[in-house]
């Protein structure tokens, strides 16, 4: 969606890097800061149940394109495990973290697919949400079945990661569309 804007305003190539790389590094700090602040709040249940990594990728994503916004999703939990390591409590958790860098890279590109129509319609940021997590789901689910002999994870501890983290998709399969939507609304604006 950025990315239609910019070409409408005839943005330089070199003013477009510069937007989306900012944008790209303000989402992955929002990735590493709002599960910080969920679990403060709510401890690792919350962030069990919340999934606040997800909506910045989601957000990025529809935002960025399904280029730009795939490394935001494999960067975010990267730059996340190593910022809390240093503080001394790794998130997402090292065992974790190869399975979250494949479901967050699925987010952010298939919501990213739907970048474009999202510039021309705010609505369709509905239905890339919606099927980002559902594909990104489905991703971590596949992979703990096919690894679950050489992982703590397993197909069965993932489903019920998956039923636990429900509400927190629902509630972001509605917070993450209106948020592009507005931000479109915004940026459409801007233009007139």
């Amino acid at each position: 969606m950025i990315e239609q804007v910019l070409t409408r305003h005839n943005a330089a190539l070199r003013v477009k890097i510069t937007v989306k790389t900012l944008v790209s590094l303000g989402i992955i700090a929002l990735a590493v800061v709002l599960p910080q602040l969920i679990h403060l709040a709510l401890g690792a249940p919350g962030g069990m149940q919340w999934l606040p990594m997800y909506l910045p990728i989601l957000l990025g994503g529809c935002l960025l394109g399904w280029k730009w916004g795939l490394g935001v999703g494999i960067l975010s939990p990267i730059v996340s495990f190593a910022i809390t390591t240093l503080a001394g409590n790794p998130m997402p958790a090292l065992t974790r973290l190869p399975y979250m860098i494949v479901e967050l890279a699925v987010f952010a590109a298939v919501s990213g697919l739907f970048s474009r129509k999202i510039a021309q319609n705010g609505w369709m940021a509905f239905p890339a949400v919606l099927l980002a997590q559902v594909a990104g789901r489905l991703v971590f689910l596949a992979m703990a079945a096919i690894f679950q002999s050489v992982s703590p994870l397993s197909a069965e501890i993932v489903w019920s990661q998956i039923q636990t983290g429900l509400l927190g998709m629902v509630l972001q399969a509605v917070l993450v569309p209106f948020i592009v939507m507005g931000l479109r609304l915004l940026l459409i604006k801007d233009k007139e």
